[in-house]
């Protein structure tokens, strides 16, 4: 894809189409973008802060949050922002020190097509995270930016390589985002889509088994056949109690160990409602309320209760350990596997998806005579390409167009890599399996899919799909083989 970029780039020199081409040479070279979507006030800041360990996104209904907004990683902390009309601004932070507390300099919400944020972070090396507007919104102006920002106009590809989808319920407006995240209008592209059951804790009322509740939901909507066509995968997560858990402040913890210090009864009945929490008095607690008010915007009323059992029990014996225990009951981690496992580990083939979608809607909006031959090279790479097969083959499993068993279907989809794509997560094996092991198993593998291929009660669309499998399976057994 690298060199179809350049050939077109050289074609369309100096030309309306070459600010595109450029775009599309340099994302290729990008870490992966990753948006996250979903309705108002679905905790996609919230989410995003505990994915990189920071309070970076505003959570408020501030003007930042009506813009889309980049988080990339870089050598300064720096807010730029890029307005429709004129070039890029660079924003001083606001008032409190953070980088959106800021009134976009002065400009409007609707001037600005999108803030781009630098901060030095880990989590942002291998993906570039994108904040959207709540979909739904009161002013259909917000959905439209999240729309069109996640779905180009013109046939061109949507600016983010991968989504990650919040939803509390499956709503119609949420299906119906999904359905048109996808780069080709005529597929549905599951592949690069991954949802979120969020803000978990509120299941059930906040109840102290809601997480438990909470997975046994989500678990649902994965084996959801309807759910399956739409996203890859569904995990839950409560984003405020990663948040705050990945920023554990000291103060907050002494304040978590004045509560469980205090009687367990009259805690008990202050924690029955945030209400309570906040406004009732009880004299020997040295709280404030304006420190539990501010507890409650940190925790939330079931953070709150969780850190304080954890307290009880001796499991969270100091600032660190809470804050731990906190980060592994919020399902924060399974989210963050499932980014590193089935986006960053596909990050080059999605990218280049993303770069032969410009290019071709590049040739198709500007066709001049030399650029038609690229039409056939784009062709060949896409039919051709073992790593596009599979993406497309594990699209067609999962929105249920192959008549497979539900074994085979299975099998497939870990084949593909739709569980991740390293050797032994698509073998379905422990990662320090021993190497004659494995490739006993990808020799098995490989067996089954050369039967189904060759069968000749099999359907057409199904032994192309094993032979594609069958390459894979010999891809796996040449790896298992170097493993030695």
């Amino acid at each position: 894809m690298r060199g179809l970029v350049q050939q077109a780039m050289e074609i369309y020199a100096g030309g309306p189409a070459q600010p595109a081409l450029q775009a599309a040479a340099a994302r290729l070279e990008e870490p992966l973008r990753v948006a996250i979507a979903g309705r108002i006030k679905s905790g996609k800041s919230t989410l995003l802060n505990a994915l990189v360990g920071q309070e970076l996104a505003a959570t408020d209904a501030g003007e930042c949050t009506r813009v889309v907004t980049w988080y990339r990683d870089g050598h300064t902390y720096r807010v730029t922002a890029h307005p429709r009309q004129g070039p890029p601004r660079q924003l001083p932070p606001g008032p409190s020190g953070r980088l959106l507390d800021s009134d976009l300099g002065g400009m409007r919400a609707q001037d600005v097509e999108r803030l781009v944020v630098d901060w030095p972070s880990p989590s942002l090396k291998t993906m570039t995270l994108i904040d959207t507007p709540g979909m739904d919104s009161l002013t259909t102006e917000l959905s439209r930016r999240t729309e069109s920002a996640l779905n180009e106009q013109g046939g061109g590809p949507s600016t983010a390589d991968a989504v990650v989808y919040l939803m509390r319920h499956i709503h119609t407006s949420d299906v119906r985002f999904l359905e048109t995240f996808r780069d080709d209008p005529t597929e549905r592209r599951p592949i690069n889509t991954l949802g979120v059951l969020a803000r978990a804790d509120e299941v059930g009322h906040g109840r102290p088994e809601a997480l438990e509740s909470a997975a046994r939901v989500a678990e649902r909507y994965r084996v959801d056949p309807r759910v399956q066509a739409l996203c890859q995968t569904v995990v839950p997560v409560a984003g405020l109690l990663a948040s705050t858990a990945a920023t554990l402040r000291e103060d907050e913890f002494r304040a978590i160990e004045l509560l469980a210090e205090a009687p367990e009864d009259d805690v008990e009945q202050m924690l029955l409602t945030a209400d309570r929490f906040a406004n009732r008095e009880m004299p020997d607690l040295d709280l404030s309320p304006a420190r539990r008010a501010a507890l409650l915007d940190r925790f939330g009323l079931f953070g709150i209760r969780l850190s304080v059992r954890l307290r009880y029990t001796g499991v969270a014996g100091t600032a660190g350990a809470l804050s731990r225990e906190l980060l592994t009951r919020s399902g924060l981690q399974p989210l963050r596997e499932a980014l590193l496992s089935r986006f960053a580990g596909r990050a080059e083939v999605l990218k280049a998806r993303s770069a032969l979608l410009a290019v071709e809607a590049t040739i198709k909006r500007y066709p001049v005579p030399a650029a038609q031959h690229l039409l056939h090279d784009l062709e060949i790479v896409t039919s051709g390409a073992h790593e596009f097969a599979e993406v497309r083959l594990l699209d067609g499993i999962r929105v249920g167009s192959l008549m497979l068993t539900d074994a085979e279907r299975e099998s497939a989809e870990r084949l593909l890599g739709g569980s991740g794509v390293e050797i032994w997560q698509r073998l379905g094996i422990e990662p320090h399996t021993s190497p004659n092991e494995m490739q006993r198993v990808a020799r098995a593998a490989l067996a089954q899919w050369q039967r189904r291929a060759e069968h000749p009660a099999s359907a057409r669309d199904v032994r192309q799909a094993a032979r594609v499998l069958v390459r894979t399976c010999e891809g796996l057994l040449v790896g298992a083989l170097g493993s030695w």
